[in-house]
């Protein structure tokens, strides 16, 4: 048997003990009567305490296991680490140190460590290499001494922003922004993902940065990771982990239960503005088709004193004119297909988790994004039928219509009107999207 060190907020919370099969967490018993019995400062699926319930092991590896890459990611982190790739606790061993949130996992008889964080210098130049390597290499783990992992399926590496320009993350550093290179099959997406942000920060979902930038004349996509701050890392669990999926289970058609359940856990643990909130990112999702909204693409914040917040909206991207499944990820009111979900069911459904003024929080969002889309375009390097389309969902949805009923969406293959001219996609790259943060 074999332990891990699993540390929260620099402290530590517990251990993982156990080997490739199977493994288990440990609280501190310190931790358990600093944050008291049962905190669920770590996690709503892993609470402290001294008597786990051994039923529920399942439910504790599983919020372990969510904070690492997912997908083709997943499988070369492991392959270049010579690791077996549904290795949990080894690949924990391996790429624990900087993961989303404020956890950090790391192996006490490893003779490196304990490790001092560092960062390395990147000139625009290097950054373009790591994006152009990020299939080899994902999110930047280009040697032994990247220790990065993030959920998520989308291409990107994570970076750190400092006041001299951008660095690498090294020895466990915190990471401060996550960069997406443009995608092969789908060169519009980071440029339709960077207008979809700009619409949750105009609702007030979020506050955090997103941009376009170029690195030695690629573009490429700029997040400001939120569960970061100027104290260092901040708590994040989502909603696979919380409620104790893995996988594609954060799909209700793969075994999630919902958002009804994801309501109810926000209530019992924020209240009912968060409820509201929820709404508002639900009826953003249809209003723009982004219809990956699925459980790992909403998330709470678990901060030192053991207050919950709902973090902010993020992974927001128009999706419908993609040649993919048309489906939400999420049933609204019982239904799945975009083309289906009307305005009512939009607020029936918010009428479940218990919210009482549903129409005029349903209304108010999507007149909100509707003038939005008015006034201000996206990058030139979207796809072209970007506004168009969310401009028919709109006025679908407040005309008492499924959100794209009666009409085609603009196709993944049709040349934009806009083209941008220093557009560069990477071929290695064949797309898909989410994870933190997202």
């Amino acid at each position: 048997m074999s332990e891990l060190n699993v540390d929260l907020y620099g402290r530590r919370v517990g251990r993982l003990i156990g080997n490739r099969r199977q493994f288990d967490f440990v609280a501190d018993p310190d931790a358990v009567r600093d944050y008291g019995i049962s905190s669920t400062v770590l996690s709503f699926a892993v609470p402290l305490t001294t008597s786990p319930r051994p039923e529920e092991a399942g439910l504790r590896r599983n919020f372990f296991d969510e904070v690492l890459a997912e997908g083709k990611a997943r499988a070369r982190l492991a392959a270049n680490a010579k690791i077996d790739e549904e290795n949990t606790f080894s690949l924990l061993r391996r790429y624990g140190r900087d993961v989303a949130g404020a956890m950090q996992v790391w192996d006490p008889s490893d003779p490196n460590e304990p490790r001092t964080p560092s960062i390395g210098p990147l000139t625009s130049t290097g950054v373009r290499q790591l994006l152009a390597h990020v299939g080899r290499a994902p999110l930047g783990n280009a040697s032994v001494r990247h220790l990065s992992s993030l959920a998520g399926v989308q291409d990107k590496i994570v970076l750190v922003r400092t006041t001299d320009g951008w660095a690498e993350a090294l020895d466990g550093y915190p990471s401060t922004h996550i960069i997406k290179p443009v995608v092969g099959r789908f060169p519009s997406l980071i440029f339709d993902e960077e207008y979809g942000a700009r619409i949750v920060r105009h609702l007030g979902l979020g506050t955090f940065d997103t941009h376009i930038e170029r690195f030695d004349g690629v573009s490429a996509l700029v997040i400001e990771r939120y569960d970061r701050g100027p104290s260092g890392r901040i708590h994040q669990e989502d909603f696979n982990q919380a409620l104790g999926f893995r996988g594609d289970g954060k799909y209700e058609e793969n075994g999630h239960p919902g958002l009804l359940s994801i309501a109810h856990v926000l209530r019992d643990n924020i209240g009912r503005k968060a409820v509201e909130s929820l709404l508002r990112m639900t009826t953003l999702s249809i209003a723009v088709g982004n219809l990956d909204m699925h459980a790992k693409n909403i998330s709470v914040l678990h901060l030192p004193d053991g207050a919950v917040e709902l973090a902010p909206m993020y992974d927001v991207v128009p999706q419908m004119h993609l040649p993919l499944d048309k489906d939400f990820a999420f049933s609204i009111n019982g239904e799945f297909g975009h083309a289906a979900i009307t305005r009512d069911d939009i607020v029936e459904e918010g009428r479940r988790w218990g919210i009482r003024n549903g129409r005029a929080i349903v209304d108010d969002t999507i007149n909100t994004i509707a003038e939005f889309v008015r006034e201000e375009r996206p990058s030139a390097g979207a796809h072209f039928a970007l506004t168009e389309d969310i401009t028919r969902f709109t006025s679908n949805l407040m005309n008492g219509k499924g959100a794209s009923e009666g009409g085609e969406v603009g196709i993944a293959d049709k040349e934009s009107s806009e083209p941008d001219a220093n557009l560069r996609p990477l071929p290695q790259s064949d797309g898909g999207w989410g994870g933190p943060v997202s």
